[in-house]
């Protein structure tokens, strides 16, 4: 039933608040994030987070910052001030985290909020209190530079706000995974999180990339910075910088992906598909990847109002910027290939060493063993009941043992075999201990690349259809092809538009003459109106080759030669992504001389 007419009156401001309040904050985690945003942009370098029961019944967060004026402290609750924009130019170059002027009084209006503060270039520090009213009492307070703001009995006079707050412990997780996000995004804060009264998070500042690193495995735990590549690009104006997981630290969701935009933390559909296409030949189907990873542009070239609680932005350039994302992804990803740099597997936070820590690009030649058959392995007592090793020389394997010593920084990246286990694993041994490669997985990996490389250079070539493939479009894509006959001539299609809502195929790639072109048209057609250009021809061709280089690989229970494992061996130390075969499973492990004494309880 409508309810009768009435007549347009102004809102009372203190609902006008609440209802901002509902845009703003939406939970505990909400006022974290704002208030931390606050003190961020104060310039703060120490924050300590006071939180009980989850945040529901009080958050205090202290900072150092340079403080508000005495004189502003009744402005800063009021709707939309703020001391960050002051025109629309300023809007259109955004630097700081918060400038709508929205967070404090919304918070205000559904909380008894006290804020104290001292500005920085005075004596003393004022303090104003609100029980969700206009009646501000400003008084004096003894306080050291910066900002104290306390947040009581969040939801009070909204109990149908406060219904839908979850369990303490739940609520409490929200806040948290708020204070990881601040705390990955300002390596030069130090923040302190307790919950309680019980100290949960105590992050010291950061300032070189060990010291990043410690604070990332802090918040994520060291096996994602032990299995992860730090990378560092600027290109045109951009710059990506960070830590991208190894597809060995794949993650069954998405829940270990952070990007940030000048500084602030963002979900963008455009980022999650350039990172996602720079993974696509290395992960196994539904696996996500992990990263933490900074993008730095120019501020007026990006959009950072596209979204109320500023989650989202809109970039001017986004073709560019999705470029530059996959290239350097995808480049930092090809380069993970053994190197003599594995020496630092060892990892400084005292877990187990990752397989894969610090792997970087081939570095140049190696020299060469002065003799590859003194490496082959001498195995005193063999239990033939588990399968014998090919071609073992107790004599050869003594002058391995002397030659070894003088070799040392003679070391190619994965060492030289010794044996093949099974028929399945070649064991080598190098300058840190003893690598175990996978022969079928690396051997594919390899096969793969070369004929990835090959159909580069020369190129996609195509076929004509017998008979045209006609198909039914919407008129938008119709007009799109018309437009950009060269992007579907460069992928291997010749396509026109046969009308207003019609285009036909007539020519597709050799390598795709069997797959159903008809669907593979339309998600180009859809990646190119949505992004600007599509991956999935060339994703569709490289299956192909992944499915010729698995069957033109060696097979398990082959013997090999030691010549033939030590060339397998060099192949994978220079082909891009080798330390994952074409499914996403590794090829090589290491075990250091550490690891090994470990296991048989050596030095105990």
């Amino acid at each position: 039933m409508c309810p009768m007419p009435q007549r347009i009156l102004a809102m009372p401001t203190q609902l006008v608040n609440q209802i901002a309040a509902g845009e703003v904050v939406e939970r505990p985690a909400s006022v974290v994030k704002e208030l931390l945003e606050n003190s961020l942009d104060a310039r703060a370098t120490r924050i300590e987070i006071d939180v009980e029961q989850g945040g529901i019944k009080s958050i205090r967060i202290r900072d150092n910052g340079h403080g508000i004026h005495k004189e502003d402290l009744i402005l800063s609750l009021s709707p939309h001030a703020t001391s960050k924009i002051r025109s629309l130019d300023d809007l259109e170059r955004v630097h700081s985290l918060g400038f709508r002027g929205e967070a404090l009084p919304s918070i205000a209006s559904v909380s008894r909020l006290s804020l104290t503060s001292r500005w920085h270039e005075d004596d003393t520090g004022w303090r104003i209190s609100s029980k969700a009213s206009r009646d501000f009492d400003v008084q004096p307070a003894a306080l050291a530079q910066g900002t104290e703001v306390e947040v009581r009995d969040l939801f009070f006079n909204v109990p149908a706000r406060r219904k839908f707050l979850r369990t303490e412990k739940t609520e409490f997780n929200h806040l948290e995974e708020v204070v990881k996000r601040i705390a990955l995004s300002h390596f030069d804060v130090d923040i302190s999180l307790r919950h309680n009264q019980r100290t949960v998070r105590q992050l010291r500042k950061a300032d070189d990339q060990l010291q990043q690193e410690t604070r990332i495995a802090e918040i994520f735990g060291p096996a994602f910075i032990e299995q992860a590549v730090h990378v560092d690009f600027t290109i045109d104006g951009f710059r990506l910088w960070g830590w991208i997981g190894l597809p060995t630290f794949s993650r069954s969701q998405a829940d270990m992906q952070y990007f940030y935009v000048n500084g602030r933390m963002v979900r963008d559909k455009l980022v999650s598909h350039a990172v996602r296409q720079a993974y696509q030949d290395v992960l196994f189907h539904g696996r996500h990847p992990a990263f933490v990873l900074f993008f730095e542009l120019d501020a007026k070239a990006v959009d950072v109002n596209a979204h109320p609680g500023k989650h989202e932005v809109r970039f001017r350039e986004s073709r560019a910027v999705h470029d530059v994302l996959f290239r350097a992804i995808h480049k930092s990803l090809a380069e993970t290939r053994p190197s003599n740099n594995d020496a630092h597997n060892i990892s400084h936070f005292g877990s187990r060493t990752s397989v894969f820590a610090g792997l970087a690009s081939a570095s140049g030649s190696h020299r060469q063993h002065p003799d590859q058959q003194g490496l082959k392995l001498a195995i005193a007592e063999q239990m033939s009941a588990y399968g014998q090793l090919a071609d073992v020389d107790r004599t050869a394997g003594r002058e391995h043992s002397a030659q070894a010593a003088n070799v040392q920084s003679g070391y190619p990246p994965l060492g030289f075999a010794c044996a093949q286990l099974h028929g399945i694993y070649i064991l080598a041994e190098n300058q840190q201990g003893m690598v175990l490669v996978d022969m079928h997985a690396a051997h594919e990996r390899i096969t793969y690349e070369r004929l990835k490389q090959a159909h580069h250079e020369g190129g996609i070539q195509s076929q004509p259809l017998l008979v045209p493939i006609s198909l039914v479009v919407s008129e938008k894509e119709s007009r799109w092809v018309e437009a950009n006959p060269g992007v579907f001539s460069e992928l291997g299609f010749e396509i026109d538009s046969t009308g207003p809502e019609s285009v036909r195929i007539r020519q597709c790639p050799i390598m795709l003459a069997h797959s159903d072109a008809e669907t593979l048209l339309r998600d180009v057609l859809a990646d190119c109106m949505t992004h600007g250009s599509s991956t999935r021809i060339h994703e569709a061709i490289n299956q192909v080759l992944s499915t010729m280089a698995c069957h033109g690989s060696v097979r398990a229970h082959r013997q090999l030669t030691m010549t033939e494992m030590n060339a397998l061996l060099r192949d994978m130390e220079t082909t891009e992504r080798s330390g994952q075969c074409n499914h996403g499973r590794p090829t090589w492990v290491q075990l250091s001389i550490a690891e090994l004494d470990k296991l048989f309880m050596r030095g105990r």
